[in-house]
């Protein structure tokens, strides 16, 4: 009993999400070094310095950390609840973006009072990602058409189709500054009250419909038919499940959840009194929505390890800003954010050789361990007897 009270390695590894965290920990530990490597090749004598402010830079930003975290959490649990159906869901920009327009129409041309307004907006914006995420859905229901071909296309045909909307509208669009007007202030997602950052309830909102997502996954009945269907589809046919209903609806609630990064992004109070946050039709895909395949990779699909992850790569981001006081290119963070993702499959891969040889170790331990308590037992046997004879 007392043995078992004591800490264990092995019963470490046997914890649920063991594998998962240790996985992205290597990854992460990796794509580091690996961007240490390139600054020490590219600027030497300043690699120590521009290394220091990727790593330890976002601490002095952290509210700027949050705010640009919420976007990507959003298009990371979009990405990662397809991925848990078995479906990739590649068109997260597209949805990002048409919920960010759905959001913008909201904020400009309805007239609503108080919190209604940005309430509003942010439901519309759910609303435009759903849409956008229910025709791929349709497409690989009914018609068999690979979602990532008719997502990825979707991601051009939402930021045409969205550019061309606002440059035709007059009152959102500023053709002179090439950009959006700025919102009224009634529709911006209230400010947590930080000076000098953007970061808002937006990230709040965000962590709840992460934990949400958790227990509809783990908790409900609908949850564990989405995760056998992605498991094996054949299967869950054959036990009942609705398999094209719910890859329809599974891409209705991914889509969704990225119209809702598209809306907290676009919706966000201005740090600058009277301002507000801006888009610019100029044909450009929103990177948030790939950062989310990224950030949905490294937290393992998982809605609690998307969290995480979506700090993280937030944090390295805003440090690799700061490596340009040193000489650096920011793009360096890109360059050590692919490679975390790029190491994250290797990862599991060194994870499970790594497992089994602690396994190993830990087996043939106890196997030895043993094997000497029947040495000791047997010698305090031959004692016994030998003292019960001398009595005799």
């Amino acid at each position: 009993m007392q043995n078992k009270k004591r800490f264990s390695f092995k019963n470490l590894t046997q914890i649920s999400g063991f594998s998962s965290f240790s996985s992205a920990l290597m990854a992460i530990l990796l794509g580091l070094v690996f961007g240490f490597i390139v600054m020490l090749i590219a600027i030497p004598g300043n690699a120590l310095a521009g290394f220091q402010h990727v790593v330890l830079g976002g601490f002095n930003r952290i509210a700027d950390v949050f705010y640009f975290a919420t976007p990507i959490l959003m298009t990371g649990l979009a990405v990662g609840f397809a991925f848990k159906m078995g479906l990739f869901n590649i068109g997260a920009s597209g949805q990002y973006t048409m919920g960010m327009f759905f959001a913008l129409y909201v904020g400009f041309m309805w007239n609503l009072s108080g919190s209604m307004h940005w309430i509003a907006a942010i439901l519309a914006g759910m609303l435009g990602g759903m849409l956008w995420g229910f025709i791929p859905g349709i497409f690989k229901a009914l018609l068999n058409v690979n979602e990532v071909i008719t997502s990825i296309m979707f991601n051009y045909i939402g930021m045409y189709l969205v550019d061309m909307l606002i440059q035709g509208n007059s009152l959102m669009y500023i053709s002179t500054k090439a950009r959006t007007n700025y919102l009224p202030s009634d529709v911006q997602i209230p400010s947590l009250g930080i000076s000098g950052s953007n970061v808002n309830f937006g990230i709040v909102f965000a962590i709840i419909i992460s934990i949400i997502l958790y227990i509809v996954l783990q908790k409900t009945t609908f949850g564990y038919e989405l995760k056998a269907t992605g498991f094996n589809k054949n299967a869950s046919k054959y036990a009942g499940m609705k398999g094209k209903s719910n890859i329809i609806i599974t891409m209705i609630i991914a889509g969704g959840l990225a119209g809702l990064g598209g809306a907290f992004a676009i919706l966000a109070p201005s740090a600058i009194e009277g301002s507000s946050m801006t888009y610019e039709p100029i044909n450009i895909i929103a990177a948030n929505g790939f950062t989310g395949i990224a950030v949905a990779l490294l937290g393992n699909s998982h809605p609690i390890g998307i969290i995480f992850s979506s700090v993280f790569i937030s944090h390295i981001q805003r440090g690799g800003t700061l490596a340009s006081l040193v000489g650096y290119k920011p793009e360096i963070i890109d360059v050590v954010i692919a490679v975390i993702i790029y190491f994250s499959a290797f990862a599991m891969i060194m994870n499970s050789a790594l497992a089994r040889f602690v396994k190993n170790r830990l087996k043939k331990k106890d196997s030895d361990h043993g094997a000497s308590e029947s040495e000791k037992t047997q010698i305090d046997f031959n004692e016994v007897n030998y003292k019960t004879k001398e009595a005799e």
